[in-house]
């Protein structure tokens, strides 16, 4: 995976005024962490950002950034971006090992047509995101299925997904990610659900006891 090198600037930890006015010199304020590291504020260029996190890789990229005259490589924590214009104002940078493993969640993408869509069924794709624990460099840009042999019934677990050497899930093995079911399935696995909790329409009230078919009236004598 390629590293890519931010431009930084020192800056204080403290204050929203301080913060505005790097915005409004174009700057995107940041704080760097991790563990047994001191946090340390600083203010990077939005383009360079920008450029760093629209490869593959999205927010797994691996970033380089200069604090307290030293290069430290880092991921990208977390990111606010304003509602409108989507652009960066804030983001938190970690400091990770090269040699230590992580635990970092990538795309789940699932490719093809099932057959059993073909024949009337539904693709259930039950998670979009998948926890990978691996070395920083290992993370692949995303995991992908091929759920074109998939009929009515049939499932993809954890265990059946190719990963890149090195790489492990973090889910069970015997997890399903991906299931073909056929349309009635669908609506008795969602009134089961539905069911399951109270207050739910069609599930019963809290406290009622199931309810039974009236009983006959004795016959008229």
């Amino acid at each position: 995976m390629q590293t890519h090198t931010l431009t930084t600037e020192a800056r204080d930890l403290t204050g929203k005024s301080a913060a505005r006015q790097l915005r409004a010199r174009g700057l995107v304020p940041a704080v760097f962490y991790g563990r047994e590291t001191k946090p340390a504020g600083i203010a990077i260029s939005p383009k360079e950002l920008t450029a760093a996190l629209s490869t593959p890789y999205g927010r797994n990229a691996l970033i380089t950034i200069k604090v307290g005259g030293q290069d430290q490589l880092a991921m990208v924590q977390d990111l606010q971006v304003h509602p409108v214009t989507r652009k960066p104002v804030h983001v938190d940078f970690y400091r990770i090992d090269a040699s230590l493993q992580i635990v970092r969640k990538v795309p789940f993408i699932v490719e093809g047509k099932a057959k059993g869509v073909v024949a009337g069924g539904e693709l259930v794709v039950i998670y979009r995101d998948l926890e990978l624990r691996a070395k920083p460099e290992q993370f692949p840009a995303s995991i992908k299925a091929d759920v074109t042999p998939l009929d009515i019934g049939d499932h993809i677990k954890v265990k059946d997904l190719a990963l890149p050497e090195g790489v492990q899930l973090v889910l069970p093995p015997e997890r399903t990610v991906v299931s073909c079911i056929t349309m009635r399935k669908r609506k008795e696995d969602e009134e089961a659900a539905a069911a399951a909790v109270p207050g739910a329409p069609g599930a019963p009230a809290a406290g009622a006891s199931p309810s039974k078919a009236p009983s006959k009236a004795p016959p008229a004598k």
